[in-house]
């Protein structure tokens, strides 16, 4: 290469590097120069690609390479080329039907030419012959449902009748790809010139059988993989399928082994089952792509991580994946890398909230008698990156850092429902309403009961709760009289099996709030709990309630506070999943720092005012009368400190005077350095989705062991753990996943856990994506060895101990 043009120029690392261009880093490895008007993409500090700045295709196809070869994800790569994450799936998608050459395409469809390209109309053919849903279809071309109705029209293909099964009707002559092509309506199959949609129809017709297998007790979906191995120790003939894009998930095919650790993890899936998370998380993400890993295995596997408590996706690596793959059904489980991408892939549909508020939809349809009363509170998650974000106080920690506010909606038993991420830690206060409303669409219209500590205190906001149909308990906030001894009386109970006692009075009370001249008031029930002489009255406007209930459950919020401890001690809850950032709203308004500023200056000079005051008045104490008789003589021997007191107050002046130009709060974007951003949101939600569906399992099974542990309040989640993390053997026998699981450190634990193995084995669970049925059981303790060998001989012979030898 000769040295002449630019481009040799800028291959020259050092000139890369030390050159005065714009860089930009795209990852730890990857980075981006401009120079010259050229642009270079250094992989590894080897430059991979170079071209002209006004070169789109150029720049199309660097951006495809760095996707394609791993080297960097669609976020990255948009971040860094100043694009959206649509842009660069579209670049990828015409890179792999029309090559090079689909690059250099313009915005928007051509002048003259047909919206509907021949390979797309080839993907629609195909899949409508599989029976794939038009909102599937939708999904996986990134366009509507209605361009695809109109596109399949079009193409010819008719809406099938309610009455009618099987395909739809197709019209020949509508269409001139699928002219010649026959239906039989005996067979079910197609014939004709069009061979992909012939295969398609003929694929459908064999694997119509595994379409029937339906699971009793709300399983998982209906459709049941196979798979084309046969040794479950070596799945190539599925990875294979899945690199040729024809797998979107693998079956899951066990074999026999004798204890494997963490075997007893699947005694949480009839409960992860239950709670319809696969069913759902089919119904909002459809698939995620063609994989040998697919949605169902990545759930199962993100699943499995959280009850076996490996808490993070690095945790992997300190344990065998061929070991967890057999808890999975496959040869190995997935990687670091892998999950991080799988992660990375759910969230980039931004349906993270969807698929909480149907999980927590079919809680509440499953468990509506726990949902009468939902306490509320926030839990701070300190972040300790370099990107500026809103501070928060960290209760925990007594200070102020930078970091994310979530709040937690739980039911009456502790266990969570949903959460919701503040835009920039706001209060309890402004987050109630929106949180509420949330709740109202899951839960319905029946009545609820919203329990929360003195962060939300607001006499206007209660006013504002119960017109929307709301109840409201709460500890008062603030000084109030106290109330007489003798209004107390002993209060006692039995509530949900626990004998209370309390020393209670109960009366009403009324709660002002508003500007002066338009006053509001509420009024409201107070029920004050005496202790050691110390009073804690508690606001509620439920007057149906006997007293102590209303002390019960006002107290037990810190169920609320036990599973915050539990989640962070043993789910990593304060983990940061990711570390990226997006735009935030600017327009937002915060605390205006120069009038924070102004505060302080005026506090110090209001000190320094009340220190000079403090010596005039220790002057005017100590004064002789016969000195100095009359306030003149006391003023004109003190005139120094007299001034200095004026010029102390005309300081104090000055500064009220700028502070009350200045306003209390102005936009983010005019004290904010930059870019305006917040951390990214879907991957923490998803990931606390996950730690929720587990805790929500451990729950259910403490609930099945209650009954039969007389320590379950106490000790049922340790068990449960225990449990969990059990080893067993595993085999196949009678279409039935047979675990034997060993017995646990204490017999009476073990005939628990017996118990719990028969209350499992009769909801007949199939594990999710086969036909195997879950069957538990406990492998009998050893019986100790009980024969008696006999007295010993006592022997008469007394050595000798003089003797030599």
């Amino acid at each position: 290469m000769n040295s002449n043009g630019p481009q040799e120029e800028l291959f020259n690392k050092e000139e890369i590097e030390g050159g005065d261009g714009g860089i930009v880093v795209i990852n730890e490895r990857c980075r981006l120069q401009t120079r010259d008007g050229y642009r270079v993409v250094i992989v590894s500090a080897m430059a991979i690609a170079c071209y002209p700045v006004e070169d789109r295709v150029g720049q199309a196809h660097a951006m495809v390479s760095l996707v394609e070869q791993g080297w960097a994800l669609q976020t990255e790569v948009a971040s860094a080329f100043g694009c959206d994450e649509r842009t660069v799936r579209r670049n990828l998608r015409r890179f792999e039907t029309g090559g090079l050459s689909a690059l250099g395409r313009l915005d928007g469809c051509p002048k003259g030419a047909v919206r509907l390209g021949g390979s797309r109309a080839r993907f629609l053919n195909g899949w409508k012959a599989q029976g794939v849903s038009n909102r599937e279809m939708a999904r996986r071309l990134g366009i509507s449902e209605t361009a695809v109705r109109k596109s399949l029209r079009r193409l010819g293909w008719k809406e099938r009748p309610a009455e009618q099964s099987g395909f739809d009707e197709l019209d020949p002559g509508a269409n001139p790809n699928l002219s010649g092509l026959t239906l039989s309506a005996q067979s079910g199959e197609l014939s004709g010139r069009g061979d992909s949609v012939d295969q398609a129809a003929q694929t459908k017709s064999k694997s119509a059988n595994l379409n029937l297998s339906g699971f009793e007790d709300g399983g998982v979906d209906s459709h049941v993989p196979r798979s084309l191995d046969s040794d479950p120790a070596d799945r190539s003939g599925d990875r294979l399928m899945a690199c040729l894009g024809l797998l979107d998930d693998a079956a899951p095919l066990f074999r026999p082994g004798v204890q494997i650790k963490g075997v007893g993890v699947l005694l949480a899936i009839p409960a992860l089952v239950q709670s319809g998370v696969f069913d759902i998380a089919a119904e909002i993400y459809g698939s995620i792509g063609p994989a040998f890993y697919g949605l169902r295995t990545s759930l199962l596997t993100f699943l499995s991580m959280a009850l076996l408590r490996i808490k993070r996706p690095e945790g992997m690596k300190e344990h065998s994946p061929g070991e967890l793959g057999r808890l999975l059904g496959l040869d190995r489980a997935p990687e670091v890398k892998t999950l991080r991408r799988k992660l990375a892939r759910l969230a980039a549909f931004g349906c993270a909230s969807d698929f909480g508020r149907a999980l927590a939809q079919r809680r509440v349809a499953a468990r509506g008698e726990a949902i009468g009363f939902l306490y509320v509170d926030g839990h701070v998650r300190a972040y300790h990156g370099k990107q500026r974000l809103p501070k928060a106080h960290v209760a925990r920690r007594r200070l102020a850092m930078p970091a994310t506010t979530d709040y937690w909606v739980n039911d009456q038993q502790g266990d969570p429902l949903f959460v919701v991420t503040t835009e920039a830690n706001r209060g309890l206060v402004q987050m109630l309403p929106g949180i509420l409303d949330q709740a109202r669409t899951i839960i319905g219209e029946r009545p609820l009961t919203v329990v929360f500590d003195r962060g939300g205190w607001s006499p206007k906001l209660f006013s504002g709760l119960i017109a929307s149909g709301f109840d409201i308990l709460t500890y008062r906030k603030g000084r109030c009289a106290p109330v007489p001894k003798r209004l107390f009386s002993l209060h006692e109970a039995v509530i949900e099996g626990r004998q209370c006692s309390y020393m209670l009075a109960d009366k009403g009370t009324y709660l002002d709030f508003g500007p002066q001249n338009a006053r509001g008031r509420v009024h409201l029930r107070q029920v004050t709990r005496l202790k050691d002489g110390h009073q804690t009255p508690i606001i509620t406007s439920r007057r149906d309630l006997s007293a102590i209930e209303v002390a019960y459950r006002m107290f037990e919020r810190w169920r609320q506070e036990n599973f915050f401890k539990y989640l962070i001690e043993e789910y990593a809850l304060d983990a940061l999943v990711d570390y990226g950032v997006e735009p935030a709203d600017a327009a937002r308004h915060v605390p205006n720092p120069e009038r924070i500023k102004l505060n302080a200056q005026l506090r110090k000079a209001f000190a320094g005012v009340n220190a000079i005051a403090a010596e005039y008045g220790l002057e005017a104490f100590v004064n002789t009368e016969s000195a100095r008789r009359t306030m003149r003589g006391f003023k004109i021997a003190n005139a120094a400190l007299g001034r200095r007191i004026e010029k102390a107050l005309a300081q104090v002046s000055a500064l009220e005077k700028k502070r009350s130009k200045m306003p209390t709060k102005v936009p983010v974007r005019e004290v904010t350095p930059g870019e305006v951003v917040k951390l990214r949101t879907e991957r923490k939600l998803l990931s606390d989705l996950f730690k929720i569906l587990a805790y929500q399992a451990e729950s259910d099974l403490v609930g099945l062991i209650g009954p039969h542990y007389r320590r379950a309040g106490d000790e049922g989640r340790t068990l449960v753990h225990s449990a969990l993390a059990g080893v067993g053997d595993i085999d196949v026998a009678n279409e039935e996943l047979r675990v034997a699981l060993e017995p646990l450190s204490s017999p009476h634990r073990t005939q628990v856990l017996e118990t719990l193995c028969k209350q499992l084995n009769e909801f007949r669970t199939p594990f999710p994506g086969s036909k195997l049925r879950l069957h538990f059981e406990v492998k009998p303790l050893p019986q100790p060895n009980l024969a008696f060998p006999g007295p010993r001989p006592v022997s008469t012979h007394k050595p000798d101990i003089f003797a030599g030898g």
